[in-house]
């Protein structure tokens, strides 16, 4: 009735532990993830942004003004920017962090002028349009920096300090710095470019959120059912995915709740809901999205389902579990 897809997970397991085994590789892998998120920002801002003459967030916004009003090359005055900030992050939190930023700040500040001849090519015309796509591609490319651990300087240091030590919310303080810069751009360039710019921030501020919290597409499950034990044995046995029990108890009757928790693949949400609906109609279910999930079955490899159930019934003998999918299997016959 179900089938496995096990091979194309053990594919991609073996495939990160070998990662996991050779620091050096994936030290690699994390820089060029980083060069290549750096590399698609600048797209979305030589490609978009710069030729509509709208503006980002951040150092880089105020770069983008300047160099509107002055000619100054934008990365060359990124750079430059940053420097104190490149400082002050060494000073306030170690070597290790300083070079991750060096590094993004050095690499996006040069692409940004690398890919300069971009803006010649006048992809899109429309305002809008651009805000929208420039702000798409800068917000994948930040995801894709911080998802390997590593930031482009900016405000992003400042809020992380002013944080540390005045305990503000850094939320709180990029998004004033980034006030202030929409509202210079408006004196300076009229409403309708401030507007079209904050399209453009919101858009990379939501790509930068779900790219760095990750684009997995697992579930999690919670399954409150009187028929707990025989659901939990069809999962484990035809889904092949771990099922944990949590002690509950209702509200008004304070009677024990078999509630089972389990974290599945998008495609198996649905062979999920046949077996809980199989065994109880009137199930209380929560399908939940999971950005990201770590362990075995996922980034850690494990042995197949029926090798750890033949070694636990060697151990232990047949469970009830077992009886009961004994019976299910008699009834249906």
């Amino acid at each position: 009735m179900y089938q496995d897809n096990g091979k194309d997970s053990n594919l991609l397991l073996k495939g990160v532990n070998v990662l996991k085994q050779h620091p050096v590789r994936r030290q690699f892998l994390r820089y060029a993830q980083i060069i290549a998120g750096c590399a698609l920002t600048c797209v979305g801002f030589d490609l978009f942004l710069i030729p509509a003459h709208l503006l980002t967030g951040g150092i880089s916004g105020i770069a983008f003004i300047l160099y509107y009003v002055t000619g100054v090359p934008a990365g060359l005055q990124n750079l430059i920017y940053n420097i104190p900030i490149l400082f002050l992050a060494y000073r306030v939190f170690g070597r290790l962090y300083a070079v991750d930023t060096i590094v993004g700040t050095v690499v996006q500040s040069l692409l940004l002028d690398a890919f300069h001849f971009m803006t010649t090519w006048q992809v899109c015309t429309d305002p809008m349009l651009s805000g929208i796509f420039g702000g798409v591609l800068a917000g994948i490319g930040f995801g894709m920096i911080f998802r390997a651990n590593a930031n482009t300087g900016g405000l992003d240091v400042v809020a992380a300090i002013t944080k540390k030590y005045y305990s503000v919310n850094m939320g709180t303080v990029v998004f004033s710095l980034n006030l202030l810069i929409i509202i210079g751009s408006m004196a300076l360039f009229g409403t309708e470019i401030g507007l079209y710019s904050l399209v453009s921030i919101y858009a990379t501020a939501e790509l930068t959120n779900r790219v760095a919290a990750g684009l997995n597409r697992e579930k999690s499950i919670i399954i409150i059912s009187p028929a707990s034990k025989e659901i939990c044995a069809d999962i484990m046995q035809h889904v092949r995915r771990g099922v944990t029990y949590l002690d509950g108890r209702g509200g008004f009757s304070e009677e024990p709740k078999g509630i089972l928790f389990v974290v599945v693949s998008l495609t198996q949400v649905s062979r999920v809901k046949t077996i809980v609906y199989h065994y109880d109609p009137q199930a209380f279910m929560i399908v939940s999205s999971t950005s990201e999930v770590s362990g075995k079955g996922f980034t850690l490899e494990c042995e197949s389902y029926e090798i750890a159930r033949k070694r636990w019934l060697e151990a232990h003998g047949e469970s009830k579990s077992d009886k009961i999918i004994l019976a299910q299997k008699q009834k249906t016959r």
